[in-house]
């Protein structure tokens, strides 16, 4: 647990940069400042709060919009001069209206997954002709699980009988299927995650 009184406050006249990552997609979503009542309150409300350097306060993310920030953990870094907040957002951060105030259009190996999530996710609201995800959901659960079966086969046989880049093209759209698959069950990859990890926790 992240001991406040090791942090060095009076470096940063009592103010630490405050970066905030998200929980399930590694995203850094914002910088704040916290001083020491906004780290205080963060940790015991679990929402995560800053101090306002423009306004002299302090105010809790989300507290107008509802777009609050779920404290997962604090760390600090090497230095004890700012803090890593990793939190889970409930809806865009940005005031703007954006997922992130840091806006990027590169994909990342790592966040490929949350990525496709939010492709897919529009799909399904915003059902166009011209859309192969939204046909899909046009078609209902059934048939999304048959694609996902017809493409665990093909996934098999070209592990059997083809090359790797064959394979790798296999596995990407049985993969794409499978998130399809959850979107439809109003689930998301977390949710294997979370079994992934408890048990690798076993």
């Amino acid at each position: 647990m992240l001991d406040i009184n090791q942090l060095n406050w009076q470096k940063m006249q009592n103010q630490l940069p405050a970066i905030v990552q998200d929980a399930n997609t590694g995203k850094v979503l914002m910088l704040g400042y916290m001083n020491q009542e906004a780290l205080q309150k963060t940790i015991a409300t679990k929402k995560v709060t800053f101090f306002s350097r423009s306004k002299n306060q302090l105010w809790t993310k989300g507290e107008t919009s509802g777009n609050i920030l779920e404290l997962v953990d604090i760390v600090s870094d090497c230095d004890q001069d700012a803090l890593l907040v990793i939190a889970i957002p409930s809806g865009p951060t940005c005031h703007t209206g954006e997922i992130s105030c840091f806006k990027s259009n590169v994909v990342f190996s790592w966040n490929i997954i949350s990525y496709l999530e939010e492709i897919i996710k529009s799909r399904q609201n915003n059902i166009t002709e011209c859309s192969y995800t939204s046909s899909l959901f046009n078609a209902g659960k059934s048939r999304i699980a048959q694609k996902v079966g017809e493409e665990g086969v093909e996934v098999a046989l070209a592990a059997i009988d083809q090359d790797n880049e064959t394979l790798c093209s296999e596995v990407a759209d049985l993969l794409f299927h499978v998130l399809v698959l959850l979107r439809a069950r109003q689930l998301d990859f977390t949710k294997v995650s979370d079994v992934l990890i408890s048990r690798i926790k076993k």
